[in-house]
This record gives structure tokens, sequence and C-alpha cells, in this order.
């Protein structure tokens, strides 16, 4: 059984079921491909591990989602506003972390929703122009940080 789960993951459900998830199982998964992308471009950068680590932890942050987010929204379609919107709305069994700002923690649950349905989907090449997109439009944001 597992190495069917493992063959591709992200062609482990049907559209239909990826919609049935909750929105919080799917940014449990959006949570680890927006890590990837973000570690994967700071390593083409050719930063020193630390930096990138340093770098990686602002880029992750509930605000910095947050930002992502409003500043791809009009570009969703009607399905991805949908999916971004229950992720937003769904109510997790704990607290926002006392440093995030809880509207911060709630768009950054709807960006990651919206990730983990992309990838889980299949729309991996939706998934890189939104990610790109996300990154070029709040470079300003996590850049000030550094």
């Amino acid at each position: 059984m597992l190495k069917e789960e493992l063959n591709s993951a992200h062609d482990a459900f049907a559209p239909a079921d990826i919609r049935g998830l909750n929105p919080l199982q799917m940014a449990y998964v959006g949570d680890t491909v927006h890590d990837l992308y973000v570690r994967s471009m700071l390593l083409s950068r050719g930063m020193a591990v630390g930096k990138m680590h340093r770098q990686a932890v602002r880029m992750v942050s509930a605000g910095a989602q947050a930002r992502m987010l409003e500043r791809i929204e009009p570009e969703l379609t009607q399905e991805e506003a949908d999916i971004a919107r229950r992720g937003r709305n769904s109510q997790a069994k704990h607290a926002a972390p006392r440093h995030a700002d809880p509207a911060d923690y709630a768009h950054a649950t709807a960006l990651e929703a919206l990730w983990g349905y992309l990838y889980l989907s299949g729309q991996t090449q939706r998934l890189d122009e939104l990610m790109k997109l996300a990154l070029t439009r709040t470079e300003d944001v996590w850049q000030k940080q550094t």
C-alpha cells in the first residue's frame, strides 16, 4: 500500500476528493509546498545556509504569507478564491502563535490551503505561476527585513 501512496503524492486524490478535504488538511500540505518553493529559490541564489535559513523564516511567516495572498488575489480564479476563502475561514483547534497577528494567520492558512489544493489536484503549472507571482510581488516585504 505504501508503494502506491508514494508513487505520486499529488495523484493520490481525484479532484472531487480534494475539494472535499478540510481546508486545514490542504493547508497542512500547502505549508510544506510553500516552504519547498522558498528554500529552492533561496538555494538558487547561492546563499550561505545560515543566511538562507534566516531569510526563509521571514518568507514563511504568517505576515509574509498574508501579503502574498493579498497581492495575488486579483489573479485567482473563482475556484481558487473559494479554496482560499475556505482556508481563511477554517477554525484550527489552536490559536495563532503568540508572535502572529490572528488576521495574518488566517490569511496565511488561506494561502497554504490554496497551495495544497493546487499541488494535490496536480495543477503544478498553475501552482508555479501563482507562486512566482506571489514571491515577486512581495519581495519588497521580506527584503526590508534583511
